[in-house]
């Protein structure tokens, strides 16, 4: 039997985009070319995702504006769910609004309380342009909202409001990484 390999075994870890990059504040551009590059874009972004101890990943979180994202997220039964999606669409996002404890790896020790919806379901494309649906619940259908909002131009701390916001933006100014 042939194992394959470790997502990301043969990325380099690039610079994550820190809060304040506008990377991180523009649309992502559509993916066209489903070619050598994109692969090593997706073998990156696991890379990168796996050295900084995150569960999903953007392509515009190491500078790149481009559709993509990549995850390694349990969800709330600690199934893992593994995978990347290219093109991503959000197309159901529903159940029922559950505010809980959100991190990013663009806003390094940082979390806030984020309304998100408890399931989520992605299509897009895979590496090699073949269509992919991913269903998702709990912990990781956060993960997918968190990855399609960072692909249109939105970070957790955007949707942040009221108090949790003001304390956020308190403690962003004191992280090391904003000054």
């Amino acid at each position: 039997m042939r194992q394959r390999s470790i997502p990301g075994a043969r990325g380099r870890v690039r610079p994550l985009s820190l809060l304040g990059d506008p990377v991180l504040h523009a649309p992502c551009a559509e993916v066209t070319d489903f070619g050598p590059e994109l692969a090593r874009l997706v073998a990156d972004l696991f890379a990168t995702m796996y050295a900084a101890r995150g569960v999903g990943l953007a392509a515009n979180q190491i500078g790149v504006p481009s559709r993509v994202f990549v995850y390694d997220c349990p969800d709330d039964e600690e199934v893992r769910h593994l995978g990347h999606v290219v093109n991503p669409r959000l197309v159901t996002a529903d159940g029922i609004e559950l505010r809980g404890p959100e991190g990013c790896l663009s806003l390094p020790g940082l979390e806030a309380g984020t309304e998100r919806y408890d399931h989520a379901v992605v299509e897009g494309f895979t590496v090699d342009g073949e269509p992919v649906t991913v269903h998702g619940t709990g912990f990781f259908a956060r993960c997918l909202q968190h990855e399609c909002d960072h692909l249109a131009g939105t970070v957790y701390a955007d949707r942040v409001t009221g108090w949790r916001k003001r304390r956020l933006e308190r403690q962003v100014k004191r992280a090391d990484w904003s000054r």
